[in-house]
């Protein structure tokens, strides 16, 4: 009872799937997203971070949207207390995952701290993904170990690499970390709501680079969500008026249609009288 109501959201996939199909998506997953670490490299070098600082936050930060966020923002001559606080609103979204997580693979206690680390937009969408708690948690090792391990890996190479050609913007590849998350994000917005929400953020993000600090277009920018969901409220609430309107209107045109057959069923009504 405990795993039915912990799978409750999942997707039903009509039976149990095998460990080595669970183990097969989520090595192409960690893969697939791992190699773009040599994007971050590359961006965090170019950025004016330095080999430590760059692997550091792959290793201890781990969360490739923030990661680009910061080092982006200071990249733009932002103030490193705003990069951050770009970054780590970011990130808030893993603790929401993090809650998700905890009762769909009931680990140990022991062992929450060091998964805590591997809470990620890639590990939660395969681990809630599967049919069963064993496959969760193995998607979700798998995922996470590959990827942490191949993330870290090619933002080393992507750093050394940035290192010995020089200056990245002559290059153009300060541009391949954006490149990159863009890539990531398209094939995610699927409905017209989140289309509506990436266009607004884009529209607040480039309108207030002009006007505001490196960093500050990237928080202004999370309104994008609150103004549309206001906006699609509103819309709502005129549909349902407009329908009242519509309804109330067909009820008064129907009590005054001479064809009524209840005004034939019982006579003529007061003012045809």
């Amino acid at each position: 009872m405990a795993e039915q109501t912990a799978f409750a959201g999942t997707h039903d996939t009509g039976g149990v799937k095998p460990d080595r199909a669970v183990v097969r998506d989520a090595l192409a997953v960690g893969v697939a997203v791992g190699l773009s670490g040599f994007a971050f490299g590359v961006t965090s070098a170019g950025s004016g971070l330095s080999l430590p600082q760059t692997c550091a936050l792959s290793l201890l930060v781990f969360t490739g949207a923030s990661q680009f966020a910061l080092v982006g923002a200071l990249a733009a001559g932002g103030n490193p207390f705003t990069a951050a606080a770009g970054a780590f609103f970011l990130g808030v979204r893993n603790a929401f995952y993090g809650l998700r997580l905890s009762q769909l693979l009931a680990l140990p206690r022991a062992v929450r701290p060091f998964a805590a680390q591997w809470v990620i937009d890639e590990t939660t969408v395969v681990a809630l993904a599967q049919p069963t708690r064993r496959a969760a948690r193995i998607g979700f090792t798998v995922t996470g170990l590959s990827l942490y391990l191949l993330w870290n890996l090619t933002t080393l190479l992507g750093a050394l690499g940035a290192e010995a050609i020089g200056d990245t913007e002559a290059w153009g590849l300060d541009a391949a970390g954006p490149a990159v998350f863009l890539a990531l994000l398209a094939p995610m917005l699927k409905t017209t709501r989140e289309r509506a929400v990436a266009g607004v953020a884009v529209l607040l993000g480039l309108g207030l680079l002009p006007v505001l600090p490196a960093g500050v277009p990237v928080l202004v920018a999370a309104a994008a969500a609150p103004l549309v969901l206001w906006a699609e409220g509103r819309r709502k609430t005129g549909d349902r008026a407009t329908g009242n309107r519509a309804t109330g209107d067909r009820a008064v045109n129907d009590s005054h249609d001479p064809h009524d057959p209840q005004r034939d069923q019982y006579g003529p009504q007061e003012e045809d009288r």
